[in-house]
């Protein structure tokens, strides 16, 4: 009689190491299930898109085109706000302290961690305190020469930049133009005098009116004066050729390896955001610059949009870096 007793009693603590079992295993997977649940709740409010120079450049278009596009994407507003100044530190180091969770984003050239670090090891946004999400686009700058110089060609820009000291305009002592110049005088056997200016625009004008005679220049400054005849360009100094100016042969192309001067609009993050974000983030910004509007749009300020993104894009960052530093070292410059 006592048996079922037993029977129904005797085994309660073997069932209740089951059921703790399996309530930790419960637990478990849980915890597990929290990671894709909330990157695919991503993003459940609004996100700041801090763009690091002024209103009305390439980047700042860049940035409003892909913050529309990705409202429209992932169902959430995207809100831009231009933070300028140091060379776009000021608004890299804001993003790098802000919360890790995907509501704060920069939108930058990759100037501030490539070139800047080269000059302004000290006080430039620490590489390891953002995380590159992707690339938005890339452009290159155009060797320009003004008509009075009497060169039609790279090669006789070289040439005469053998015999003869030439003014290169430059946008600021370590600006994209400077380094430029720099790199086609380590590349070529010339001899380069920079002369800087404030901002890219000023040295643009210096070109135009002959108070310099060359400059490796943003495409976007010089292509108007090209075609209107009152620049001369000779190169392409990037990747390829403009896709404004195709008949313009790359640097490459011409014998000149050594002249790649590529920029790249990147999307970045503190560097602690989960990776499920990241990778939220870095497809939706692919799919926003695979769109026709945005590479028409691209097209028409000279850029170039690109899949970068991951490993590769901080390859890309690092080896950069490391190139910039090596001109800084060889030409003995220091940060003004």
């Amino acid at each position: 009689m006592h048996t079922p007793t037993r029977a129904l009693y005797a085994p309660s603590t073997v069932r209740r190491k089951v059921l703790q079992r399996a309530l930790a295993a419960g637990l478990f997977v849980a915890g597990l299930s929290q990671v894709p649940l909330h990157a695919a709740g991503y993003p459940d409010k609004a996100v700041r898109i801090v763009v690091n120079f002024p209103p009305g450049g390439p980047l700042d278009i860049i940035a409003r085109l892909v913050a529309a596009r990705l409202a429209t994407t992932l169902k959430q507003p995207f809100v831009v706000d231009n933070v300028t100044g140091a060379s776009g530190n000021i608004g890299a180091s804001q993003v790098a302290r802000a919360e890790p969770d995907g509501y704060t984003i920069l939108m930058s050239l990759d100037t501030p961690f490539t070139m800047t670090p080269a000059l302004y090891p000290q006080t430039s946004v620490k590489a390891d305190t953002l995380k590159p999400v992707a690339v938005m686009g890339a452009t290159g700058s155009i060797v320009a020469v003004h008509p009075s110089l009497g060169v039609n060609t790279l090669q006789e820009l070289i040439a005469k930049g053998r015999n003869e000291t030439l003014t290169f305009s430059t946008a600021g002592n370590g600006s994209p133009g400077h380094f430029a110049a720099l790199m086609l005088a380590e590349a070529s056997g010339m001899k380069v005098n920079p002369i800087h200016y404030r901002g890219n625009a000023p040295a643009v004008l210096a070109l135009l009116s002959g108070e310099v005679q060359a400059g490796v220049l943003g495409s976007g400054g010089v292509l108007p004066h090209v075609k209107a005849g009152t620049i001369k360009a000779l190169a392409a100094a990037g990747g390829s050729r403009s896709s404004l100016l195709p008949d313009v042969p790359t640097a490459a192309e011409l014998g000149v390896p050594g002249l790649d001067l590529e920029f790249l609009f990147v999307a970045m993050v503190p560097a602690k955001t989960p990776e499920p974000v990241v990778e939220a983030l870095h497809a939706a910004i692919v799919e926003a610059a695979a769109q026709p509007d945005f590479q028409e749009r691209m097209r028409a300020i000279d850029v170039v949009p690109s899949k970068l993104g991951g490993a590769e894009l901080e390859g890309r960052l690092s080896s950069s870096r490391a190139r910039y530093a090596e001109i800084v070292r060889k030409a003995g410059l220091k940060g003004e």
